[in-house]
């Protein structure tokens, strides 16, 4: 039978366990799926057991399952770096031989002078470090001042945190889009953000629902791209959208937690379209995985896997549902940094096969690879399709 549209659903954060390099990025004994299940005594999430998320990893509370209702399997990271950005590009079928730039000394004044040149002012902070800590230490002096504070992580993110009634957003977003344009080759980050929060002391400080993403271009054009070229629809859910840096989509649903992406998700299913529904859940990675809570990952997993009953109601007999990750972030480990890990893979539809053990990928672009055998489109310049394999 031939497909005519592929709900990528990417759990942010979400990974299966050490990648064959991931002591190069010093993520020995990192799984996000394993480690969060052993810590919190067993995970509670019988629709992805039920699709053979126990056949990929040793997952406590979810045994393998000899008849899953899906096909299984993980991709390996192939792009270097272990980003959001990496990894959502290589969905599509971007290959990066080279990671993006971080900066853990801070930036350089060769990217800072100019910065500070273009806006007419002077800026705070310029080192690693935590969103919340930082508006902490520099919130009140920024409110003094009028300096923004500028920021980095093990990211590679140019952040600039700014209140709104001191700089107001149109500024902020002014100020990143210069930053933008500043960092461009040996210093092209992956992402410009802007961080506005409100509140008058360091306890009421808070980051509002005004964040804007900068993110650099790909140097060739996505597997989206060449949908929409075709004349497919690709329908974006979350963050998708900054991802891509609003490129390659024609239809954007910008949403922020988990639940109203999943929300959105049952919404569009309802649609007459065909092409590609990809979906961000941010909360594994932005609340829980950054944060070291175990128990508030596991919770947002089993959030997850309630839904899934709906989304099968919901489905076309031509459609592909593809859950996966962009990279791992294990919230048992000491560090609070992305980890290097391999991320699952489970593929379900009406007409998708079971059983089918898609076993371990050489990359994440194999969703575009499959994307391009199901559009007949020309292929990127790597993955591989598996459609042969599950229709």
């Amino acid at each position: 039978m031939k497909l005519n549209r592929m709900i990528v659903i990417v759990l942010d954060g979400v990974g299966a366990g050490e990648a064959p390099d991931a002591a190069a990025y010093g993520d020995v004994g990192s799984n996000s799926l394993g480690n969060v299940a052993r810590a919190i005594g067993g995970l509670n999430v019988p629709n992805m057991y039920e699709l053979g998320l126990g056949n990929i990893t040793a997952i406590q509370g979810v045994p393998p399952n000899p008849n899953a209702k899906g096909a299984f399997g993980r991709f390996q990271p192939r792009s270097a770096g272990k980003d959001t950005v990496i990894g959502h590009w290589e969905m599509m079928g971007i290959y990066l031989p080279v990671a993006f730039p971080t900066y853990p000394n801070g930036f350089p004044p060769e990217v800072l002078d100019p910065f500070r040149k273009a806006i007419g002012r002077d800026v705070l902070g310029n080192k690693p470090a935590s969103g919340t800590d930082i508006l902490k230490e520099l919130g009140v002096e920024h409110m003094q001042t009028g300096k923004p504070i500028v920021y980095t992580s093990a990211d590679s993110v140019f952040q600039i945190a700014a209140h709104e009634e001191i700089i107001p957003l149109e500024e902020l977003y002014k100020m990143c889009q210069t930053a933008r344009d500043i960092l461009q080759g040996e210093h092209g980050v992956g992402r410009v953000i802007a961080r506005p929060f409100l509140g008058d002391s360091p306890e009421t400080f808070k980051r509002t629902t005004h964040r804007r993403d900068y993110p650099r271009n790909p140097e060739y054009p996505t597997m989206m791209q060449k949908l929409v070229a075709a004349g497919k629809d690709v329908y974006s859910v979350g963050k998708i959208d900054d991802i891509f840096n609003h490129q390659g989509i024609t239809k954007k649903n910008h949403v922020l937690t988990n639940k109203e992406s999943l929300d959105v998700t049952l919404q569009l299913l309802e649609e007459d379209f065909e092409g590609l529904m990809f979906v961000n859940l941010i909360e594994f990675d932005m609340i829980y995985g950054h944060r070291n809570d175990p128990r508030g990952y596991a919770d947002a997993l089993e959030q997850f896997d309630a839904y899934l009953p709906e989304i099968h109601k919901r489905l076309k007999p031509a459609d592909l549902v593809i859950v996966t990750g962009d990279h791992g972030v294990d919230p048992t480990t000491p560090g609070t940094d992305h980890s290097r890990e391999y991320v699952p893979l489970l593929a379900f539809g009406p007409n998708i096969k079971h059983g089918v053990a898609l076993g371990d990928r050489d990359t994440l672009a194999d969703i575009a690879g499959t994307l391009a055998e199901m559009f007949s489109l020309d292929p990127q310049p790597i993955g591989k399709s598996f459609l042969k394999d599950i229709v």
